[in-house]
């Protein structure tokens, strides 16, 4: 069990060039996997997490719904905005400048077989590392992801999370408001939920900007023990 991870930051990236850098990852590690099986071999799979920002730009899993995009066309070509139908689970939701995304490609049989296990682990890697900045933050019953005031009248959401898997191997992540602008969440239904808010951590803190660096790091190092895992830099 390969238990090593290796680490990318690809700083901003445009969401299509990154959507298909993933998707050779991902293959990569599915067609070795069907590889060993077929020939009997045991190759180790490898595993990789990609760190990135992406430009503005709208996404609609496959079991979402194209009305919760609020925009026209136009009204998304004026907004310097872009839009994809892509092939994770959830519903839409919005990418931009400070916000920090990560895509783990793992194998999972190099960690545990439990889908259900992996995304409590992702939404627990952001709620100790949102913990380390003082914040009270948990899970929704029934939604997904990182959330503040759960279950009040003043729930808000922090963290999104919408992943893929086949053969046990993850693509797509999570997406952590740090410095966002929230204004571009007014467009869409976010994840489809209605009647509930969206944050970002600078907001929660009060201050103009958070290091996005030291959040990742502290992102990182809790990963690391959950998973038990080891990250090297490429």
């Amino acid at each position: 069990m390969n238990k090593t991870i290796q680490l990318q930051d690809l700083g901003l990236k445009d969401y299509k060039a990154t959507w298909q850098y993933q998707e050779e990852l991902f293959k990569g590690v599915v067609d070795l996997k069907i590889k060993n099986r077929r020939e009997e071999t045991t190759i180790e799979t490898p595993n990789y997490f990609l760190f990135v920002e992406h430009p503005h730009v709208y996404t609609l899993g496959k079991s979402g719904d194209l009305e919760n995009l609020l925009l026209s066309e136009k009204q998304l070509e004026a907004k310097g905005a872009t839009f994809y139908k892509i092939n994770r689970g959830g519903d839409i939701t919005y990418h931009g400048p400070g916000q920090i995304v990560g895509y783990p490609i793992l194998d999972l049989e190099n960690f545990f077989t439990d889908i259900h296990k992996y995304l409590r682990f992702l939404e627990e890697a952001i709620i100790l590392t949102l913990q380390e900045y003082g914040l009270t933050c948990g899970r929704s019953n029934g939604e997904t992801g990182v959330w503040l005031d759960a279950g009040t009248p003043f729930a808000r959401k922090i963290c999104a999370l919408g992943v893929r898997a086949s053969r046990w191997v993850t693509m797509h992540g999570f997406a952590l408001n740090v410095n966002v602008d929230l204004g571009y969440f007014d467009n869409i239904i976010p994840c489809g939920i209605r009647g509930k808010a969206v944050t970002s951590l600078n907001v929660e803190l009060g201050v103009e900007k958070v290091d996005e660096a030291e959040v990742k790091a502290k992102i990182l190092s809790h990963f690391t023990q959950l998973f038990e895992a080891e990250f090297v830099i490429i």
